[in-house]
């Protein structure tokens, strides 16, 4: 049949029990594949991750203009991600950097809620905090 239209048999389902075959343009076929393809990809949700570093001593000045980013930030809808990078001996001052970490997260309760709890991993200390859900 399918030679007789001038078409193409394209199975469709071959996992199916019978499988499902259809006669149509191969080339045409595919290229609604891709399309559909297309369209899901740009349907999905890109997460943005935006990193604010502090060092364990950060002054308050410095301390919220990094806030007022961190808010601008979280109401573009960006995850971000704190830390507090500590250089060669400061790390015996973890407790202050875990400290400044849960003063920022509570500075920005209003915005966004925290993913991940303060972590130390090698020489950093850091904490990812998620945008609200709009009400």
């Amino acid at each position: 049949m399918a030679e007789d239209l001038g078409l193409d048999l394209v199975e469709i389902s071959p996992t199916a029990d019978p499988p499902v075959c259809k006669v149509v343009d191969l080339q045409k076929f595919l290229y609604q594949q891709k399309k559909k393809l297309k369209e899901q990809k740009a349907k999905t949700v890109k997460v943005i991750i935006k990193e604010i570093r502090f060092g364990p001593n950060t002054d308050d000045h410095d301390f919220n203009f990094k806030l007022k980013h961190a808010i601008k930030f979280i109401e573009e809808g960006a995850k971000v991600k704190a830390f507090v990078f500590f250089k060669g001996r400061s790390i015996m001052y973890n407790e202050q950097g875990k400290k400044l970490l849960e003063k920022f997260a509570a500075e920005l309760e209003d915005y966004a809620k925290i993913e991940q709890y303060p972590k130390l991993e090698g020489k950093r200390m850091f904490m990812i905090l998620t945008p609200k859900p709009k009400k």
